[in-house]
């Protein structure tokens, strides 16, 4: 099934149910738009995060400890 058929299956099964369950359908739809939309959007921050040379000079740094300073070992 292609995507036109299934969107006209879809409504065609949502007109006939009623005004209530209508209500719900159109409040998930909204929530996977929203879902949809934060996705691209933290997809979009972590392109610009690490792209950016703000932190590059982490990179650089020497490491303060080692395994050899820890008191106690996680087991």
């Amino acid at each position: 099934m292609d995507r036109n058929d299934l969107i006209e299956n879809t409504m065609l099964k949502i007109s006939q149910l009623p005004d209530f369950k209508i209500r719900e359908i159109n409040d998930f739809a909204d929530f996977l738009l929203q879902k949809i939309d934060d996705q691209i959007l933290q997809e979009g921050i972590h392109e610009l995060t690490s792209k950016s040379k703000v932190f590059s000079y982490l990179n650089e740094e020497e490491d303060l400890y080692s395994v050899n300073d820890l008191k106690e070992r996680y087991k």
